[in-house]
């Protein structure tokens, strides 16, 4: 077992990962930017290690710096959490070349998934349902007509090395292709570095439904379930919840079945997430796999009784998995709370924290980095706090989190507490009746 682990992270999924080393017996090591110093992650590590100014690029995404943390401090893992270095593949080949445990899938593993387009072929070959569409990357603007015409209308093209929803454009007719062709390559070159552009039919009312799979060092994979991330704005998740109102026990074997199979191929390694989209026939098809621990990964923890970080380091150690598939037993929802201000289209509102009260009460979890007296800094993402709730049923569940909302308290900076209040009252959403689109035609009172 490792002796100390390096987090390349901050904020909540930092102090999460450092909470599970502790309770492991594993020594801890912090890095943070100059704007995080005053973090709890920074505090309840062992040791902690500045790394840089406050940009993400010269502090978490800083390879070299990280590094040089983690040979200083004597680590001989690092996790990486999500976001950040998570899925980069250069930094998982960097620690392997430096003799320390990345904490996450191999280069090779990320590299076969990082490319959507890649990843595609990868899922036909296993047997993956897959949406019709190009095969790799888009030539021209000619090119994208000819394909649209083949799978039919409406279409959307998307960034090969996107994510977050940017470089993605729906086109409903061909007359809109040459204008959508031109704004996603230039957003996907900006934001990545990579204009590559590859086409899919756009399923109309479609659901995010991904499933929670470990795969250890010894070809063994099992699946844990399914998590509904359909309640979104703009590709952002807002709600998570386990198990999904719009699942079968038929549907849920199918799509654990098929995640595996996506896992297997690739010989994965870790713990990770296979996303799918599943139209209303509950026909479901292969989105991405994202080779990292998610934002949304305390649901089905919730559901399971299983901790998630815990097994990602045991994997990593070389234990192997149980090999057990799961199916919840409970019912669990997680509200994202960030700092923005849901009455002035979703502004941005760091600032300092003035008051905090954080719910409580039997099942009830609040995974958060924030206190009274906290600033929140403005360089990072908006997520402050992540609200779970579990119960025995769905009606339960939604139940305990109005209760849990309204008695979570966060004063001087804006928050989407009354999103989530709102949404929680919402017939819709209580009867189960929605997709990803529902937030576009969602009003504040």
């Amino acid at each position: 077992m490792f002796k100390k682990i390096l987090i390349a992270n901050r904020g909540e999924i930092a102090l999460r990962i450092i909470r599970t080393c502790k309770e492991m017996g594993i020594k801890t090591v912090a890095v943070y930017s100059t704007a995080d110093a005053s973090s709890l992650h920074v505090r309840f590590a062992d040791e902690a290690v500045c790394i840089g100014p406050p940009p993400s690029k010269d502090s978490y995404l800083n390879m070299a710096r990280i590094l040089a943390a983690a040979e200083v401090t004597n680590a001989d893992a690092i996790h990486p959490g999500y976001g950040f270095l998570s899925e980069n593949s250069k930094f998982s080949a960097l620690c392997r070349d430096h003799g320390i445990k990345f904490i996450g899938a191999t280069p090779e593993q990320i590299d076969s998934m990082g490319d959507k387009s890649n990843a595609k072929d990868t899922m036909k070959k296993a047997g993956v349902p897959t949406i019709p569409g190009s095969d790799g990357l888009l030539d021209s603007i000619a090119d994208g007509k000819k394909i649209a015409k083949k799978i039919g209308y409406p279409v959307i093209i998307k960034a090969t090395a996107g994510g977050g929803g940017r470089g993605m454009r729906i086109i409903w007719e061909e007359s809109e292709m040459e204008g959508a062709w031109n704004s996603a390559k230039q957003e996907a070159g900006a934001a990545f570095g990579n204009d590559g552009l590859y086409m899919e039919k756009y399923i109309e009312e479609p659901r995010h439904i991904e499933i929670q799979i470990a795969g250890d060092q010894y070809g063994k994979v099992c699946h844990m379930s399914e998590r509904d991330c359909s309640i979104q704005r703009r590709h952002q998740k807002l709600v998570e919840e386990t198990p999904s109102p719009f699942m079968t026990p038929e549907l849920r074997d199918k799509m654990g079945t098929a995640a595996k199979a996506a896992a297997e191929i690739i010989k994965y390694e870790g713990v990770g997430t296979v996303e799918f989209l599943v139209d209303k026939h509950r026909n479901f098809y292969f989105m991405e796999m994202n080779t990292r621990i998610q934002v949304e990964h305390p649901v089905t923890e919730e559901v399971i009784n299983f901790d998630l970080v815990k097994e990602q380091i045991l994997i990593a150690a070389g234990v192997p998995i149980s090999g057990k598939d799961y199916t919840p037993q409970k019912h669990a929802i997680e509200c994202r709370v960030n700092a923005e201000d849901v009455y002035n289209n979703f502004r941005p509102s760091p600032g300092k924290i003035t008051n905090l009260h954080k719910p409580g009460g039997h099942g009830t979890r609040v995974d958060s980095h924030i206190y009274a007296g906290y600033t929140i800094p403005p360089y990072y993402d908006s997520m402050i706090a992540k609200l779970i709730v579990s119960a025995q049923t769905r009606e339960e569940a939604i139940v305990k989190m109005e209760r849990a909302l309204s008695e979570f308290i966060v004063e001087g900076v804006k928050t989407t507490i009354p999103l989530h209040q709102q949404l929680m009252r919402n017939e819709d959403f209580r009867n189960g009746n929605f997709t990803t689109a529902f937030m576009n035609t969602f009003e504040m009172e």
